[in-house]
């Protein structure tokens, strides 16, 4: 009689166990007992226990237990003693742990036993119960029998915790399919009979699924289905076997390791290749379209590793799930491997993935982000999901390029690290030639932008739908955002760039403000006709630039009436820098000399009545090209410019067409 804390033994199985680790424990005990009695043939049947109570919206009652009966050796004294005995080792060469049973007793309130055994020329009925207590066997019971068949019924009922997943006939006998399909591929055993009944006399059976005219699981050939890997100074081989399973229950593909004939752990196969995350389609000919039909795969993995390191409850291995320095070969590392078996199996449906997939990425790369050309050279994509998103593409393709500044930083570090003199010219030459592509990208990039700012920026110089020119507002924004200075934005947010390449980098910038913060003067209550003002360090030999726009076709500001003559204005702003009356952003006193040159810049379309006014009332000198004037004013140091929005976006566009050209764009 044996005396156990079954209860403390119950609760500590926590490894990956289901509450279908029972009924397959059942059904591979009963396997094994009808191999004890026989070779070949025998019959397990599996009975579905259902609740009274029928659930209400799909009319079928929950499962509560099953039985399970076969007609193999029985529960004769050695069996009946190994049941008794906590890690028996009686099934240790066929893999038995001498623990299954109590996945049992986790799951289900009750476990009972009624068999039929030989004892000599005489046969007998033993019946027992599982104990939860500190026996194993409790209530048993041994009586003499006509029948002359051995055999065992064994029965678990009452589900505890949770509800059985599952309800349908169908559903059930996929799920112990697939956890069963290594009994039913043995090379090296004949599979018995196994058939599952509903109470109301229903019934599958399981072996079909792989031998009938429409089976619904069928194996695929692959080139090589042994696999070798090893660790610590070991090999190790695996056998991967592939499955169809078509109509499937789940809608993804899996591999599952397998040991002792016994399903594992179960992987999605897109973990290790994206391509796998949808169902595969095998179209029938024209002629028998209703054979269409959607399938998944499966890859099964055997190995004496497996055997060997199968955790006590079946629901795990003793290795790690990663890198594993002590038993040397991890899971992932062998499910990647059995990935690259299942891909070769389905290989074109794969490559045609791959395909669709590239050309998603090399889309959104030559219609949105061309400056990653480089990039994606080098960028290993196959991590990416089947049907990447702009976001997900996008995402990796900056994560590469991180990775590959990191890279280019450390090579040029280490070659600059090199003291040797002698080696100079060749330490150079390595350290132009290891700059880092992204660093290209990032110009790529920065160009593209600014084509889109240029097209952007003559757009809003044209007559809108309604036959009007765009408000000073819009294009004031282009070039540089209203009321904001230099504490505001850096110079990648304006495009002052446009004007002057000069004014990309600057320590002081005012747009639409007034200098002092307050109150300082404005040409006008509208939106546009703002200045903006730019400096680089504040020192008094550099110059000082203020521009002035006026809206596009607009010429109302050489009336003699207007107070909005934008050179005067200029020529007072200049005088009021000059006596003091502004502050830099932070407060500082503007610094400037009696030699600090001032560059002012008036923008506008020149209208005959403007050119008019330059030439005959302000005296400005004709460009030679056509498109602006200019005046010098040496008792303040000011020149100033008067140049129209078209020579701006002609001469902003010539700088840059260049880049344009190279880039293709």
């Amino acid at each position: 009689m044996s005396s156990i804390n079954i209860k403390r033994a119950v609760e500590n199985i926590r490894s990956g166990t289901t509450v279908y680790t029972p009924v397959v424990e059942l059904i591979v005990n009963a396997i094994q007992a009808i191999r004890t009695e026989k070779a070949t043939g025998g019959l397990v049947r599996v009975t579905i226990l259902r609740n009274r109570q029928v659930d209400i919206l799909d009319r079928v009652a929950t499962v509560d237990g099953f039985i399970v009966q076969d007609d193999g050796v029985g529960f004769n004294e050695e069996h009946r003693n190994s049941f008794d005995t906590l890690y028996s080792a009686q099934k240790a060469s066929d893999g038995g742990k001498g623990f299954g049973r109590f996945t049992c007793l986790k799951y289900f309130d009750h476990l009972l036993v009624e068999s039929v055994f030989r004892d000599g020329a005489a046969s007998k009925r033993r019946s027992f119960a599982m104990g939860r207590s500190n026996d194993i066997i409790i209530d048993e019971q041994i009586t003499a029998t006509d029948l002359s068949e051995p055999g065992s019924i064994v029965t678990i009922s009452g589900v505890k915790g949770v509800r059985f997943p599952d309800k349908g006939l169908d559903v059930i006998a996929r799920v112990l399919v697939e956890k069963l399909l290594a009994y039913f591929i043995d090379p090296n055993g004949s599979c018995p009979r196994i058939t599952l009944e509903d109470l109301d006399g229903r019934s599958i059976i399981l072996n079909d699924y792989l031998s009938q005219d429409n089976r619904q699981i069928i194996e695929l050939p692959v080139d090589d289905h042994q696999l070798r890997l090893g660790r610590n100074g070991a090999d190790s081989e695996f056998a991967v076997r592939v499955f169809k399973f078509y109509s499937p229950r789940m809608n993804k593909s899996k591999i599952s390791l397998v040991a002792n004939l016994r399903e594992v752990t179960e992987t999605t196969i897109q973990t290790y290749i994206p391509e796998f995350a949808d169902e595969f389609y095998d179209k029938a000919d024209e002629a028998d379209s209703d054979r269409d039909r959607n399938f998944v795969i499966k890859a099964y993995v055997f190995g004496e590793y497996l055997d060997s390191n199968v955790s006590l409850e079946r629901g795990g291995f003793n290795f790690q799930k990663d890198t594993d320095f002590i038993y040397g070969i991890s899971q992932s590392e062998i499910e990647e491997a059995a990935a690259t078996v299942a891909q070769s199996a389905v290989g074109q449906e794969i490559s045609a993935r791959k395909e669709r997939k590239q050309s998603r990425i090399n889309d959104y790369i030559e219609t949105e982000a061309p400056w990653h050309r480089g990039i994606s050279q080098e960028a290993d994509f196959s991590s990416l999901p089947m049907n990447p998103t702009p976001q997900e593409i996008e995402t990796h393709l900056q994560t590469t390029k991180f990775h590959i500044e990191m890279r280019n930083r450390a090579e040029v570090q280490q070659i600059l690290s090199n003291a040797n003199a002698s080696e100079l010219p060749e330490r150079v030459s390595t350290v132009v030639a290891s700059i880092s592509q992204t660093s290209k990208n990032d110009l790529i990039h920065y160009v593209s932008m600014r084509k889109c700012v240029l097209e952007l920026f003559g757009k809003s110089l044209e007559l809108d739908d309604d036959g009007r020119y765009r408000s000073e507002g819009e294009v004031h924004d282009i070039i540089m955002p209203r009321r904001k200075d230099a504490d505001a934005i850096d110079y990648e947010q304006h495009n002052l760039w446009i004007l002057d390449e000069r004014l990309n980098f600057t320590t002081y910038i005012s747009s639409d403000k007034p200098l002092d913060g307050k109150t300082g003067d404005r040409t006008d209550v509208t939106i546009f006709g703002r200045r903006v003002a730019f400096r680089g360090e504040n020192e008094s030999s550099n110059p000082i630039l203020i521009f002035e726009f006026k809206k596009p076709m607009r010429h109302d500001f050489v009336n003699l009436s207007s107070d909005e003559d934008p050179v005067q204005q200029i020529v007072r702003y200049v005088n009021d820098i000059r006596d003091g009356r502004y502050r830099t952003p932070r407060g500082r006193e503007i610094l400037v000399s009696e030699n600090t040159p001032f560059y002012g810049y008036v923008v506008c379309d020149l209208t005959n009545k403007i050119k008019t006014w330059l030439e005959r009332e302000k005296n400005f000198t004709v460009m030679p090209d056509g498109l602006g004037y200019f005046q010098w004013y040496g008792n303040i140091k000011l020149y100033i410019e008067v140049l129209s929005w078209t020579k701006i976006l002609r001469d902003s566009t010539m700088r840059n067409k260049i880049f344009f050209h190279k880039l293709g764009i």
